[in-house]
C-alpha cells in the first residue's frame, strides 16, 4: 500500500481562531464557507438536455460565521467596516491501522472577511448567548499537514487548487499577467 494508505482521519482535536494580529479571538466555534461554483445553463442544438457548466475559478457567495457562547468584544470589534483576517489553527487526529498509532494532522484556515451581521443573541438564566457574527468571505487558504491545498482570492482572480491555478490562463487572457 501506498505510504499514508493506512491513515483515516477520524476527527478535529481541537483549534483556535486568531484574528489578523494572531490575538486569541475567544471561544467561538466556525462555520466554514461553502464552495460552490457559478454555473450558467448550457443548452441547444448538439446538446441532449441541459447542462449547468462551472464558471472556471469563480464561486458563489461564500459566507463564515462565528458562533460564540457569550457576547465578547472581540465579536462586536469584528462589526467594523473594514476587511479582517481570521485564521482558524486546528490539530486533526487521524489513526494508522499498520502501526495502531494516532497522529496529530495540523490543518489552518485563513479567511478574509468582510462584515455582514452580529445576533447579539439572548439573554437567559445559566445559559449561552448563541451570539454568532456572519462574514462574506474574499478570500480563502486552507493548509492541511502544512501543505497548501486550496487559495481563492475573487478579487485577484487567483484560484489554485492543489498547486494548479486554474484562473492562471483567464488573467493572461485578460492581460492582468
Amino acid at each position: 500500500m501506498a505510504n499514508g494508505a493506512n491513515n483515516i482521519p477520524e476527527r478535529l482535536t481541537n483549534f483556535r481562531i486568531y484574528n489578523e494580529a494572531e490575538d486569541l479571538l475567544g471561544v467561538s466555534d466556525v462555520e466554514l464557507p461553502e464552495l460552490s461554483y457559478m454555473t450558467d445553463t448550457i443548452n441547444g442544438a448538439g446538446l441532449a438536455g441541459e447542462v449547468e457548466s462551472p464558471v472556471i475559478g469563480h464561486f458563489q457567495s461564500m459566507g463564515t460565521t462565528l458562533n460564540w457562547r457569550t457576547i465578547e468584544k472581540k465579536a462586536v470589534s469584528l462589526l467594523d467596516m473594514k476587511a479582517h483576517l481570521i485564521t482558524a489553527r486546528g490539530a486533526q487526529q487521524s489513526y494508522n491501522a499498520s502501526d495502531g498509532a494516532w497522529k496529530t494532522v495540523p490543518v489552518r484556515c485563513t479567511m478574509k472577511c468582510m462584515p455582514k451581521q452580529l445576533n447579539a443573541g439572548k439573554f437567559e438564566v445559566g445559559a449561552t448567548t448563541d451570539t454568532s457574527t456572519e462574514f462574506e468571505v474574499v478570500y480563502l487558504k486552507l493548509f492541511i499537514d502544512n501543505r497548501e491545498v486550496l487559495e481563492i482570492d475573487k478579487f485577484n482572480y487567483k484560484c489554485v487548487i492543489n498547486g494548479k491555478d486554474i484562473l492562471a490562463p483567464v488573467r493572461v487572457a485578460m492581460g492582468l499577467n
